[in-house]
Parts: C-alpha cells; sequence; structure tokens
C-alpha cells in the first residue's frame, strides 16, 4: 500500500500518529522506570502543580494550554492513579488539586525523566527543517485568529450556486 500524500489532506491523521509515536515512547521509559500508570499527559498538570502547589482545575487547564474539559478529565485519571487529590474549593463550583505524597515521592525520578525528554525533543528538532515546537505554535496561534471550521467553510463551494 501506498504511503500517504505528503501534503495537507491527512494532516490531522498524521499529526495524531505523530502524537502516538512521541507518546508512546515517553510512556515506555515510564514503563522502564518503574512509573507504570503513569501517562504523558500527566507531566504538564504535575509540573504545575510541583511548581506552584494547589490549582483550580481552570488554572490547570489555563497553564497547561488545553480545554477545562480535557484538564478536567486528565485530573481524574490522575486521581484514580493515586497521583492527585481533587476538593472542593471556597466556590463549590471549584475544585482545587494538589499533589499526594505518591507523587511528590515521584518527583526525583520524573525530574530526571523530564530533562531526558526535552534533551531528546531537542535532538529531534534538529533533524527537521524547521522546529516543530515553533509550527506547532505557529499553527495554533493561527487557528486561534481563525478556526479550521472558518477555513473550511471559506473552501466549501457555495450550495446555492448551483
Amino acid at each position: 500500500m501506498d504511503s500517504p500524500a505528503p501534503g495537507p489532506e491527512l494532516l490531522g491523521t498524521r499529526l495524531r500518529h505523530l502524537l502516538d509515536l512521541l507518546d508512546a515512547g515517553v510512556a515506555s521509559v515510564y514503563d522502564d522506570l518503574g512509573l507504570q500508570g503513569y501517562r504523558p499527559r500527566f507531566t504538564p498538570v504535575v509540573r504545575v502543580l510541583a511548581a506552584h502547589g494547589p490549582r483550580s482545575i481552570r488554572d490547570l487547564a489555563t497553564a497547561t494550554g488545553v480545554t477545562h474539559s480535557a484538564a478536567s478529565q486528565t485530573v481524574a485519571q490522575m486521581a484514580r492513579q493515586g497521583l492527585v487529590t481533587v476538593v472542593p474549593g471556597e466556590d463549590a463550583r471549584r475544585r482545587i488539586v494538589r499533589l499526594t505524597s505518591r507523587a511528590e515521592r515521584l518527583l526525583p525520578a520524573l525530574e530526571v525523566e523530564w530533562e531526558a525528554t526535552a534533551a531528546a525533543a531537542a535532538e529531534l528538532e534538529k533533524e527537521l527543517s524547521a522546529p516543530l515546537s515553533l509550527i506547532v505554535d505557529e499553527a495554533l496561534r493561527a487557528l486561534r485568529r481563525r478556526p479550521m471550521r472558518q477555513r473550511i467553510a471559506a473552501a466549501m463551494p457555495d450550495p446555492g450556486a448551483g
């Protein structure tokens, strides 16, 4: 079977595949370190909580650049793994997330992994024609300015012109 054309047609599919490859590599390192159940998507939350202490889910979403829903789902998974606790805030609508003692004991091993992962990512970027991190940031800014839905709608033929 032929490989997909390198154009924009399958961009979302190829980006998901890239993310799967990146996450699988990092997850296998966590397994090698004996951190079964720890997932790459936990890292941004753990890093924010380790650096800044307890935070609301909304604050975590903002700090990690994801939606409130995505942050809430990640926190729920982390709570099931015994990495965070979630307690009501002053306002019943706010939930405050804090690292558990189990998560705090993992921090030294995670710090070593984070540094190694950053070095590996920098090495990967040297092999590319442009730094992937900059391209991703550029794409995110472009989609914030003009969402994909608007771009698709503008490219669609006018149904009444017919």
